[in-house]
């Protein structure tokens, strides 16, 4: 026999002890620690394996493919997209077949179980899994990743603030140039319809919705092509104005950060020699991470772009407040150390805790901070974080509130990398 050949970016006991020398359709309890997660049709084989403390995938690919696979998910890291992270690729001689092993993102979930804890009735939460989509898209064609099979079987959501984050599972037909050409991006746009459209139709037919729901998702899938030439335009916008109007380059700044992405350069260039008072402004567009950084540089926390917002936005609440009680302004690396200690770290916890340990104590954080802002609202006057902890615990919360995920929608399992839940 043959003996199989590793390469583990994660060397530890537990996947060393794995049996890679076979196939993976003999992999089974006791001897392996497999994880019982339903999955749907696949291309290939998928089992899951929990060890060292962790969720693992392991996927049997033609080796080939399997190598392009590994390839592209380096390439992937490396531009930091979101997308699983490769952990290992072990060639098997015997059965000309290769197994690709990446980390379980945790805190995620397939949009089957999505869809199946969302009121058919309401949209807009649907529209937050297309805006992920989208943004997901837009991120990967930036950095000339074509995908090549776009759809939400191959994506999977988490939480990040009151946002949603989609994240690539499935490279097997990615491709990874120096720059995409227009008609590669509208042919993995074309992609992306068809394939979100079947997807919908399919988990449709399967919840025994009725036919005008059916236009419905039919008619939300098309629109994704216009969320997502919506966020191309504001990136690669290059407006033309007078010397005399240079404030409109803040604006455009601005509007770049508070969808999150970091300016690296802003270059002001004559339209022409006959114009020389008229400018084209041209922006260099860096990561979307520009809150996550900021929050980062301040108090170490690595957090998510939409969960830096929220976060953001409540050291500065605190901020505010020290400075009123000091009667002098409080450096924000003191208010961010204070506020670390003796609100973050001790309130998520309690937040977490409020909604049964579902997702991340940073997110349950952030939920908790929407709901104490919206009792607030609508009692007109700060109602306290005791009283919002109370909601999230009872899942009182306000139904307009994305917070609701929280305790509706967040599986308190890790689901699947691929396929479906049928749970």
């Amino acid at each position: 026999m043959a003996v199989p050949e590793l390469r583990l970016r994660t060397p530890s006991a537990g996947l060393l002890a794995l049996p890679w020398d076979r196939p993976l359709a003999q992999w089974a309890v006791p001897d392996v620690p497999l994880r019982d997660i339903a999955v749907g049709p696949s291309r290939h084989l998928v089992k899951f394996v929990h060890c060292d403390g962790a969720l693992w995938a392991v996927k049997e690919l033609p080796p080939r493919i399997a190598n392009k696979e590994y390839g592209v998910l380096g390439a992937l890291e490396e531009l930091g997209l979101p997308a699983v992270k490769r952990a290992g690729l072990v060639y098997q001689p015997d059965f000309d077949t290769s197994l690709l092993l990446t980390r379980f993102l945790d805190g995620s979930w397939q949009y089957r179980r999505l869809f199946r804890r969302l009121p058919p009735e309401e949209p807009k939460h649907r529209a937050r899994l297309f805006d992920a989509m989208a943004t997901l898209l837009v991120e990967l064609h930036r950095h000339g990743v074509f995908w090549g099979d776009c759809s939400l079987a191959n994506t999977l959501f988490s939480r990040d603030g009151q946002v949603l984050q989609a994240w690539l599972v499935d490279a097997e037909t990615s491709e990874v140039h120096p720059r995409l050409s227009d008609g590669q991006r509208r042919h993995d746009l074309d992609i992306l319809v068809e394939n979100v459209a079947a997807d919908l139709m399919d988990l449709a037919a399967y919840l025994g919705s009725s036919e005008e729901l059916e236009d419905t998702l039919i008619a939300e899938a098309q629109d994704i092509p216009n969320r997502y030439q919506r966020l191309w335009d504001v990136l690669h916008a290059e407006p033309v104005f007078d010397f005399s109007d240079r404030y409109r380059v803040e604006g455009t700044i601005r509007r770049l950060n508070e969808l999150g992405f970091a300016v690296e350069e802003v270059t002001l260039q004559p339209v022409s020699d006959t114009a020389p008072d008229r400018l084209q402004l041209h922006v260099a567009v860096g990561d979307r991470r520009f809150h996550a950084e900021r929050l980062r540089e301040l108090t170490g926390l690595d957090v998510g772009e939409g969960q830096a917002r929220t976060l953001l936005g409540d050291l500065q609440t605190f901020q505010a407040r020290l400075s009123q009680e000091a009667g002098h302004d409080v450096d924000d690396a003191t208010a961010a150390q204070l506020w670390v200690m003796e609100v973050a770290t001790p309130t998520m916890h309690r937040a977490h805790e409020a909604i049964g340990h579902a997702g991340t104590p940073i997110q349950a954080f952030c939920d908790l901070l929407e709901v104490r802002w919206l009792l607030s609202e609508r009692a007109g006057r700060d109602v306290g974080t005791e009283r919002a902890l109370v909601a999230l615990a009872r899942d009182v919360i306000p139904p307009d509130s994305a917070a609701k995920m929280a305790v509706a929608e967040v599986p308190t399992q890790p689901m699947p990398v691929l396929g479906f839940d049928d749970d």
